[in-house]
């Protein structure tokens, strides 16, 4: 048989086959039928089907979530298949393929291992969050539904949250268990009391109706509506009876109370029919009332309002829809003749009138001494000067303009 060679390997006269290392030939096999080129080409495909193979594990690991601990075992496994691999090639460059895929596997166990050290602890703070929540329901909480609902999601929350190390896990669990324990016996003895208060509730409130029912017929309308208007306090500070109980205890509370108000609306509505013909005595009352202003004459305009007024009360009650309403008019005119007597005593007052001349007086001298000011500065072309003096001017004609006009209302 002839002899072949190749970059990476050689077959002798014998047929037998070496490949080519960095620690020198090595025997891969025998080749006695056919070429020795064929021998070759066949090495060269087992060398081939290595290298596909070290690529595909290459791109699983670059693109892939592969495990580390799978990782290595599938490099460790092609390492030992390429240091005795039977084939022909650069099995030196495989190999150092091989120990970059350690290393960026080395890479991967590192970030993984900070990727759920990461996901420990925001599993821990997620967790403690839930303890202490529950925690606070436990002992705070006095919604008891919605307290029961959100424990009851607080549990489906830690079984959806990453585990952590079993120690704190066994703790957090424990004090979760515990919280849940607390509230449910705090809303068992919440019931409890409620049950008592509710009892309590009744017998006072039955006792209200009693009274209710017993003023349901008094006809001294006053009194016995201030009376209702007390009974419903107490009602509503008695706190609540079961709820059959309210039902039927209110019904009859209700029942007393629109008896007597239904009845004193029916004698008020008799009473405002009676009433009707003094609303239209007021109504005339008003319309002479509105014509004093505005005031022309104080003292004769006084005098007029006296009579108004004591034929007004003369006139007697009027209907209650219109009570308001003819009220609030006469008032207007009260408010205008003694706004009006206000401004005649302002205008009178000698004390007033000196002090706001004194006051018009000081703000002419001070605005004169401005302007001599302004006058200075301006020829000096003290810019500053000039600004300041100007601004003060503002202020003090403003001033003295207000002064004027409370001066003038002592003229008349």
């Amino acid at each position: 048989m002839s002899s072949a060679t190749d970059p990476w390997g050689r077959v002798d006269e014998e047929g037998t086959v070496y490949v080519k290392t960095a620690d020198g030939e090595r025997v891969v096999g025998s080749w006695q039928a056919g070429a020795p080129e064929e021998a070759l080409a066949y090495f060269k495909r087992k060398y081939d089907s290595l290298a596909t193979e070290i690529g595909l594990l290459e791109q699983r690991i670059k693109t892939t979530d592969l495990a580390p601990a799978q990782a290595s075992s599938s490099i460790e496994r092609l390492r030992e298949s390429v240091v005795d691999a039977n084939a022909v090639g650069d099995l030196d460059s495989l190999v150092a393929r091989l120990d970059a895929l350690n290393e960026l596997a080395g890479k991967k166990r590192e970030e993984l291992k900070v990727q759920r050290d990461h996901a420990r602890g925001a599993a821990r703070e997620v967790k403690e969050r839930i303890v202490a929540e529950a925690e606070r329901i436990a002992t705070e909480e006095t919604h008891w539904k919605n307290g029961g609902e959100r424990l009851r999601q607080l549990v489906e929350e830690w079984k959806a949250a990453e585990r952590i190390d079993r120690a704190t896990e066994t703790v957090l669990w424990k004090r979760l268990s515990a919280a849940r324990n607390a509230f449910t016996k705090r809303r068992k003895a919440y019931f409890s009391s409620l049950e008592d208060q509710r009892s309590s509730a009744q017998s006072e409130k039955e006792a209200l109706v009693a009274e209710a029912e017993a003023l349901s017929g008094s006809t001294h309308w006053n009194d016995t509506a201030a009376a209702y208007r007390n009974l419903m306090n107490r009602w509503k500070s008695a706190g609540r009876a079961s709820r059959e109980a309210e039902e039927e205890l209110w019904g009859r509370f209700k029942g007393a109370q629109d008896t007597f108000f239904n009845a004193r609306k029916a004698a008020f509505d008799e009473r405002d029919k009676e009433f009707a013909g003094n609303a239209e005595v007021k109504e005339k009352l008003l319309e002479e009332a509105e014509r004093l202003v505005p005031v022309k004459n104080l003292r004769q305009t006084k005098q007029a309002l006296r009579s108004l007024q004591e034929r007004w009360e003369a006139a007697g009650m009027v209907p209650r829809d219109s009570r308001d309403r003819l009220e609030g008019r006469l008032r207007k005119v009260e408010d205008a003749v003694r706004q009006a007597e206000e401004s005649e005593w302002r205008r009178s007052n000698p004390e007033a009138r000196a002090r706001a001349e004194a006051t018009v007086a000081q703000l002419r001298t001070s605005i004169a001494q401005l302007e001599s000011k302004l006058a200075k500065a301006e020829t000096a072309g003290n810019a500053k000067a000039v600004k300041d003096a100007e601004e003060a001017l503002t202020a003090r004609r403003a001033w003295l303009e207000e002064a004027e006009r409370t001066l003038a209302e002592f003229s008349g």
